[in-house]
């Protein structure tokens, strides 16, 4: 089966009309979310250490670095972009794989700017988006779960297909060039877990959304390729995983999109997670704790939960976010589970060490990895139980457009003014129908 030009062949007849309004208005949605991310984390230590080692190469101001200052060439706003809207881990991402928007929405915006002579419009870009998702989710389903058992992160290695399918529709590539993108994205595909808790997680998508647009651009220059690059003996299927399914990239092309099954985290960290925050949650608001009333905490999750987050002594925010012991702590001791409950002084805040080291945890392989028990001893010897069959932004428990807003005034509040975050929100509500999409990413300059 040729499924490196199938896909090719349907990314270059796709029409903008053919996306139905719901999967238009997840775009939408998904574009706030991820604009929300990226402003919010702008001037992160990862960020700012990025951009201080990539300065010296910035080309041309092409291309915002949104909530900052500072302008640079699309291909390195693209990967600074990336960056910025991953760090906090509070990005979407899809019902069983990719964190879809951080290797694409940075490509695109770049590339609305680069382009701006040309006037793109916001639904393009929105069609662009649809289809580098549908890219980089079945890409990456099609490997799964072997390719990300043995170690490879998902989001950096199958989001390059994203960025590589948006930029090339974006540039008219036929189908023979927009095969050989998706080939040059195939040899640059990387990411590995072992990063996890540093400040290449973060790199992964921001890599992806640069090497990506590169692979467009390249294409578009008759830059070849091999022509099996995905299904291939050697090509990135058979090397990265020892399963692979071609049906899961080539079946049912354009009569279903997987954005439709895009989640957004409600709270700042990895979403397996959130089902044991949440009844930690529950419990607190239901009872008054503090946390110092509790004798025990134990937690029966997925075992993905702790083979991502069972780091039961966090140092620092970053570590702090893989750690389901660190989350729940905060959770119970501060009442929430946003980006302030992962600064590093609340990891290492003694109130909440002392929470964190009543929890204990067991992996049970009959729990759905969003699902959670929560069962917590108080000192006066009661035992309060709380099951959380889906945890709160999972497609069964969706974030409300009204929950995405708010989400966008915490992540920004300090970083840009209101009247700003005002005017963005209103743009990405709008993006399908401005004539401009470059408007966008200039109105998120800082001041």
């Amino acid at each position: 089966m040729e499924v490196t030009r199938t896909l090719a062949k349907f990314l270059v007849a796709s029409r903008s009309d053919e996306l139905p309004r719901e999967v238009v208005h997840e775009a939408s949605r998904a574009l706030l979310n991820w604009l929300g991310c990226a402003i919010g984390a702008s001037h992160h230590e990862t960020v700012n250490n990025a951009v201080a080692a990539m300065r010296p190469f910035f080309g041309p101001a092409q291309a915002q670095l949104v909530g900052r200052r500072e302008k640079a060439d699309a291909l390195r706003a693209a990967l600074i972009n990336g960056i910025s809207s991953h760090v906090l881990d509070f990005d979407d991402t899809h019902a069983r794989a990719v964190h879809v928007s951080a290797p694409v929405w940075p490509a695109l915006l770049a590339f609305s700017e680069w382009r701006a002579d040309q006037r793109i419009s916001g639904m393009e870009l929105i069609h662009a988006f649809a289809l580098g998702v549908e890219t980089e989710v079945r890409v990456g389903l099609s490997v799964f779960p072997e390719h990300y058992d043995v170690g490879y992160h998902i989001t950096g290695t199958a989001g390059v297909f994203g960025a590589a399918a948006a930029i090339g529709k974006l540039l008219n590539l036929n189908e023979p060039q927009m095969t050989w993108a998706l080939g040059i994205a195939a040899t640059q595909s990387a990411g590995l877990r072992e990063m996890f808790g540093s400040m290449c997680k973060s790199f992964h998508p921001g890599s992806a959304a640069h090497n990506g647009f590169a692979a467009a651009l390249l294409a578009q220059q008759n830059f070849t390729s091999a022509e099996a690059g995905i299904e291939g003996k050697r090509g990135f299927a058979h090397v990265m995983s020892s399963r692979f399914d071609p049906n899961v990239i080539t079946g049912g092309l354009g009569k279903s999109y997987e954005l439709s099954r895009n989640m957004y985290k409600p709270f700042a960290c990895g979403l397996v997670v959130h089902a044991a925050i949440d009844g930690c949650l529950q419990l607190k608001r239901e009872l008054g704790l503090r946390g110092d009333e509790i004798k025990r905490i134990s937690l029966r999750v997925n075992p993905l939960v702790l083979e991502l987050t069972g780091n039961k002594k966090p140092v620092d925010g970053l570590q702090g976010k893989f750690s389901v012991f660190h989350a729940c702590a905060a959770a119970i001791v501060c009442g929430a589970a946003l980006e302030a409950q992962f600064a590093d002084a609340v990891v290492r805040d003694a109130a909440v060490i002392a929470v964190r080291d009543k929890i204990d945890a067991t992996a049970d392989a009959s729990i759905h990895k969003l699902e959670a028990h929560v069962r917590m001893e108080l000192a006066d010897g009661r035992v309060l139980d709380k099951h959380v069959p889906r945890a709160l932004g999972s497609t069964e428990r969706p974030m409300s457009d009204a929950d995405l807003e708010q989400k966008f005034r915490g992540l920004v509040e300090g970083v840009i003014p209101a009247t700003q975050a005002q005017q963005l929100i209103n743009l990405c509500w709008q993006f399908a129908t401005l004539p401009d999409a470059a408007q966008l990413p200039r109105a998120t300059a800082s001041s």
